[in-house]
């Protein structure tokens, strides 16, 4: 009579199947872990760089010998990583990345401060619009009656202003404007001549004696279509003969 075959003896290593799943799926954790922090790590240096090289154009915070430059991963050395105004650099001797931007609310802050003279004189006005910053110069202190020549009391509000906006990259608009009453004489034959005229002669003052880019510019002549105050009343009609400089938003 054969022998029973012996009941084979239970298998005490099955438990590392398990433990070799439970290390493969933790292995697989860390890789991703450590590829999400690679990724974070690589924004932070080329935020880092693009942050030290807008400082070293602005010369605000020129780097140290010791100090090496920052630069995103992949950038060749010494290749610059530099914000993008969009303008071209000032015949002046600017460059264009010395020249952001700026707070629309700050600048109306250090406008009101130097021209507080004119404003008190309520020949200049500076308020924020919709639209942007608008810089109404009153004909009161910069033109004569039915002309377009800034008058020589314009000169230095001029001078104030534009060195005021030079700093910026932010486009302008230069906008004329009128009160409704009628204008005849043999230069300008309706009030739409002498908006666009006085508009224009603001904006070439800009580019021929301050150095404003042309392309940063646009003019129009509105006429008396677009008043502040009632044409009812003399008061009324001098605040609404006008031109304004409109500094936009951004750069747009």
């Amino acid at each position: 009579m054969s022998r029973k075959k012996q009941a084979a003896a239970p298998n005490h290593e099955r438990w590392l199947v398990s433990y070799a799943d439970f290390i493969t799926m933790m292995f697989a954790l860390f890789v991703v872990l450590y590829s999400t922090s690679q990724s974070d790590h690589q924004r932070k240096s080329e935020l880092a760089a693009a942050i030290q090289a807008a400082f070293r154009q602005l010369e605000l915070f020129p780097p140290s010998a010791k100090t090496p430059d920052l630069q995103p991963p992949g950038a060749r050395s010494g290749a610059a990583v530099v914000p993008d105004t969009g303008d071209q650099a000032m015949r002046s001797g600017m460059k264009p990345a010395q020249r952001m931007p700026v707070d629309l609310l700050d600048l109306k802050r250090q406008l009101e401060k130097r021209l507080a003279r004119e404003i008190g004189q309520q020949a200049v006005a500076v308020t924020i619009t919709r639209e942007g910053l608008v810089i109404s110069l009153r004909e009161v202190g910069f033109f004569e009656s039915g002309s377009a020549t800034p008058s020589a009391n314009a000169a230095g509000p001029l001078r104030t202003i534009a060195a005021t906006l030079q700093m910026a990259s932010n486009k302008l608009r230069v906008e004329g404007h009128t009160d409704d009453i009628p204008i005849r004489n043999d230069r300008y034959p309706s009030n739409w001549d002498l908006s666009a005229a006085r508009a224009s002669s603001i904006a070439r003052v800009l580019i021929e004696q301050y150095d404003f880019e042309p392309e940063r510019i646009s003019v129009a002549g509105y006429a008396q279509y677009h008043p502040i105050a009632s044409n009812t009343s003399d008061a009324g009609r001098a605040m609404n003969r006008r031109v304004d400089l409109v500094v936009l938003p951004g750069s747009r």
